[in-house]
């Protein structure tokens, strides 16, 4: 019966519905951190032909309509107090928080977009092997709100491209949700750690038995 219907409608239409039904969109899911570590793949990490200018970014957002780019999306997102926007995104006012040190921050311009897992980390484990158009999405990525996080340009660049081994917030009561949004963002892109990575994600898990790591798989 389902068959002889589909046979009835528009050309056209049944497009659209092979479209829209033969690729579901990946559900969200959450897992206690513990469970969301114990997933993540295991692998050396290289750095071998490493160049930043291999991730495009920023680029023109999620609406190139707006003359935003991805860093001045953010900004408006995360704003605590929105800025004023002005022609071609000029922000002016506007209050944010950055989580990673605890500080309230009234100007733009001291705030810099960090990359949850930085692009030299990415390109470490995993991202050395994607396309262009994939390294360009990863790095502008908005659709998950752990990729991308306003902070002091003073915490980002103390981190640059430090993992968890090497580097946390100095806001230590932060550290359950870093860890969590780091997982998160590694499983999102199915991104590998390394023994010394995962070690330390697996101590910080024992320390937040009650933090849950939400992610959606990047399509």
């Amino acid at each position: 019966m389902r068959t002889a219907l589909l046979r009835g409608l528009p050309a056209a239409l049944l497009t659209i519905l092979s479209l829209t039904t033969a690729t579901p969109a990946h559900a969200a899911e959450s897992i206690p951190l513990a469970e969301a570590v114990a997933s993540l793949p295991l692998a050396t990490e290289s750095r071998d032909g490493y160049t930043r200018e291999a991730f495009k970014h920023w680029n023109s957002g999620d609406d190139p309509a707006d003359g935003c780019t991805t860093r001045k999306e953010v900004l408006i997102h995360e704003a605590v107090e929105a800025p004023a926007v002005g022609p071609r995104c000029q922000l002016t006012g506007g209050t944010w928080w950055s989580y990673y040190d605890q500080t309230t921050v009234t100007s733009a311009s001291g705030l810099d977009i960090d990359h949850m897992v930085p692009l030299a980390e990415a390109w470490d484990s995993g991202a050395s092997t994607w396309t262009a158009q994939r390294r360009e999405a990863y790095a502008n990525d908005q659709g998950q709100e752990a990729s991308l996080v306003a902070v002091t340009a003073r915490s980002n660049r103390s981190k640059a491209d430090q993992d968890p081994a090497q580097w946390m917030p100095p806001a230590t009561e932060v550290h359950c949700r870093y860890a969590a949004e780091w997982t998160a963002t590694k499983l999102r892109w199915n991104l590998t750690t390394d023994d010394t990575e995962l070690a330390a994600l697996n101590d910080l898990s024992a320390d937040c038995p009650n933090q849950t790591v939400t992610y959606t798989p990047a399509t």
